[in-house]
């Protein structure tokens, strides 16, 4: 059953615009032609899913500038709703060591968008940010561990806490992950996806739920058990909210639906 405007446990639901990542690309014959602003998404949220917490993919709010932050955080009230995470996503940084690179300069430059990712969420008022740790090695992970202890005390300077997801080949080895988030004192961002198998799948959401901060990433797809996934999240005694990530093949409208009525009838 589709839940209506008022059900308590849609309280502990969000909607990431990864959701509807696709939307906010730009028309490579026409840059300045998108299907949706980001502005407009905590409205269209709120009115069609009843849900009132949003998480905002950093690349998709496109220009976080003075003056478009304030509209957003006026449409934020509008829609009396809230931003919960903020996933700084970089191209440039995606499968490359990034923050755990043995190269000063290149560990730099990427600890440094991550440091002005934080000053965005900062600007629009989310209390966590997900920054991911590159390609790690595994069997020295001390570089790792220092660069999250220093994103750590930026952001917390700003209030803000880091999270991270079982993202790239690290989620192969939750275990490791953990005792790194641990090391650097950092929470987890589980996600239902991303791992290799369903036994890895099982094992890294127990691993990972114990550190969670506030957001956990909710998927459907076939295949998956997910009540299973729920459970495991529950019995960890997280309280947090279940950030829907459609992305499958269905429309992205109704996919979200789907994921919303599944969390709501399992909560």
């Amino acid at each position: 059953m589709t839940p209506q405007a008022g059900d308590a446990r849609l309280n502990r639901i969000c909607v990431s615009s990864w959701s509807f990542h696709t939307s906010f690309e730009r028309d490579a014959n026409n840059p300045a032609k998108v299907l949706m602003d980001v502005l407009d998404f905590p409205e269209m949220i709120a009115d069609r899913y009843h849900v009132h917490n949003v998480e905002i993919v950093l690349p998709h709010f496109v220009d976080p500038g003075p003056a478009r932050v304030a509209e957003f955080k006026r449409r934020l009230d509008k829609a009396r709703s809230r931003v919960v995470n903020m996933p700084l996503d970089f191209g440039v940084l995606w499968n490359k060591p990034a923050i755990s690179s043995t190269d000063p300069a290149e560990r730099d430059a990427a600890l440094a968008l991550y440091k002005g990712g934080i000053d965005t969420a900062h600007a629009l008022g989310s209390p966590t940010v997900r920054c991911d740790p590159g390609v790690v090695n595994l069997d020295d992970p001390s570089l790792t561990i220092d660069a999250y202890k220093q994103l750590a005390a930026y952001a917390g300077g700003k209030g803000i806490k880091v999270v991270v997801e079982n993202h790239g080949p690290i989620a192969k080895d939750p275990e490791a992950l953990v005792e790194i988030l641990k090391a650097a004192g950092v929470g987890s961002l589980p996600d239902f996806g991303n791992f290799p198998d369903e036994d890895t799948r099982a094992r890294g959401l127990r691993a990972l739920f114990p550190l969670a901060g506030d957001v956990a990433h909710a998927k459907l797809r076939e295949g998956w058990d997910f009540g299973r996934c729920l459970r495991i999240a529950e019995d960890s005694g997280f309280k947090g909210m279940y950030s829907v990530e459609a992305g499958g093949k269905e429309d992205p409208y109704v996919e979200v639906q789907t994921i919303v009525d599944a969390l709501v009838s399992n909560l």
